[in-house]
């Protein structure tokens, strides 16, 4: 199948990232490469971008359509919490394109770019497993090596962890009756497909409930699919060090699509931005702790009417902006 998939946001991302034509990009999420081709195209020989994705199908699709930038793009299979090791390897190659950070070590970037969520091809591809409009294998892991898929949280977990990721990740007011009748129709034979899983859902939410908001099915695949590939853990775990990563007057530009994960990013983006820790009486900061730099967003960038009727994919979609201190 090929590989589609329409880059939300594309401009304000490329204006976002304040892109200079000799400077190191990181894609985190690189996907089919849409974003990441109109930032090499960007560049010039001086410059270059690390492509990083878990997804071997998008690696490779990525590397075809990069293709005319091939001395300037490198890529990396791998999940985008190991961005740092990444970059210091990829660094360690190239040590002539190593320079100062923020803080003054080595190894850092002019921006970075988290385009969050599932691209169009995994959606649509129905042997991924992570659309409820098709009858596939329970799959859903955007690293096809990761040991953990849907039908493992499925099949293994208990009635209780399924409520917790079904409220939490799904928002899901129905979680303990989908999970127990998910309990319930594995003690007769385990859940293979999608198909069984999309049977189990319709039959737990009374009819009044499914005739409102959509796709009844929605939250909770949503839901196994973020706790099959750790997606809200890794993200709130990177963060800090991503802005870390930045070099003086670099940007960290992060499209969510859920406000599970837009929540994580705003106050992360916050907390960097004014890390003291005193108490509001005290009249001076004592803790020490210093700002790293600014949100350029204080509110999130939507997309336009235009995109919006052009995709309708994009509609949830909101970009936040940091952007690491200047030099002294």
């Amino acid at each position: 199948m090929e590989f589609k998939h329409t880059s939300v946001l594309l401009e304000e991302v490329l204006e976002g990232l304040n892109i200079r034509p000799d400077g190191i990009y990181v894609d985190g999420t690189l996907g089919g490469g849409g974003h990441s081709f109109h930032i090499a195209e960007r560049l010039t020989e001086g410059g270059c971008l690390i492509g990083i994705d878990q997804d071997e199908d998008a690696l490779r699709a990525a590397g075809e359509r990069l293709a005319p930038f091939a001395d300037r793009v490198s890529f990396v299979h791998d999940n985008y919490e190991n961005m740092e090791n990444a970059v210091r390897g990829w660094l360690a190659d190239h040590p002539d394109k190593a320079r100062a950070g923020a803080d003054g070590t080595s190894g850092s970037v002019d921006g970075i770019l988290l385009d969050l969520g599932v691209s169009s091809y995994q959606l649509d591809n129905p042997e991924r497993g992570f659309s409820y409009r098709a009858d596939a294998p329970l799959d859903m892991r955007m690293d096809r090596s990761a040991a953990l898929s849907a039908r493992d949280i499925v099949n293994t977990w208990t009635a209780q962890e399924l409520t917790r990721i079904l409220r939490e990740y799904g928002e899901e007011k129905m979680a303990s009756k989908i999970a127990a009748n998910i309990v319930r129709a594995r003690e007769e034979s385990p859940l293979e497909t999608t198909g069984q899983l999309v049977q189990i859902i319709e039959k737990s939410i009374p009819m009044k409930m499914r005739e409102r908001g959509g796709n009844p099915c929605k939250r909770t695949f949503q839901a196994i699919r973020i706790a099959c590939n750790r997606e809200l853990e890794v993200l709130e775990d990177s963060l800090d060090t991503m802005i870390d990563m930045l070099a003086p007057g670099g940007r960290l530009c992060i499209i969510t699509f859920h406000s599970l994960e837009d929540r994580i990013v705003k106050n992360a983006f916050r907390r960097n931005e004014k890390p003291c820790t005193c108490p509001p009486e005290f009249p001076v900061c004592v803790c020490g702790k210093v700002s790293k730099g600014r949100v350029v967003t204080r509110k999130p960038i939507l997309p336009g009417r235009e995109e919006l009727d052009q995709n309708r994919r994009s509609a949830s979609a909101k970009l936040r902006i940091f952007e690491r201190a200047p030099e002294d």
